[in-house]
């Protein structure tokens, strides 16, 4: 097996630790707000999954290998969930929101950007680059939508 599998378990785990935390977090400040992430980090996680069982199968992994080392990443987000509510404090939750959530959503626009915009400035086609861009505006109205609602 290549390392590279082993590496993008060992990613996956970090990455499902953070959403975790981000999920717990937000259900510590409201439903509609822990309602809201879920959607938005299962969204995300359907093809990251999928191409995450890709790069196992790749790193020469079997089908069923792979699918059993990509559930036992789950168990990072299980971990980071639980570390969210046993940080908690007494007083409640806004000293752990305080840092837990800009801690999560930071991280995930750092990694959506390091990605994107490499590709938006090696594009040729201009037409392409202004279709992302667009996209990417929808997606942040949409989320400014739901966040009024």
């Amino acid at each position: 097996l290549q390392i590279s599998g082993y590496l993008n378990l060992l990613a996956n785990t970090i990455d499902n630790f953070t959403h975790g935390l981000a999920v717990a977090a937000s259900f510590l400040v409201s439903r509609k707000v822990g309602f809201l992430t879920t959607m938005a980090i299962l969204l995300h996680e359907i093809p990251h999954e999928v191409g995450d069982f890709a790069i196992l199968l790749r790193a020469g992994f079997d089908r069923w290998s792979a699918a059993k080392m990509q559930l036992s990443t789950a168990l990072g987000g299980i971990l980071g969930a639980c570390f969210a509510i046993c940080a908690q404090s007494p007083k409640g939750a806004g000293e752990v929101v305080a840092w837990i959530l800009p801690f999560t959503s930071g991280g995930f626009l750092y990694i959506a950007l390091v990605n994107v915009v490499p590709d938006l400035l090696e594009e040729k086609n201009p037409w392409n680059s202004l279709q992302q861009i667009l996209l990417l505006c929808t997606g942040i109205t949409v989320m400014v939508l739901l966040s009024l609602t």
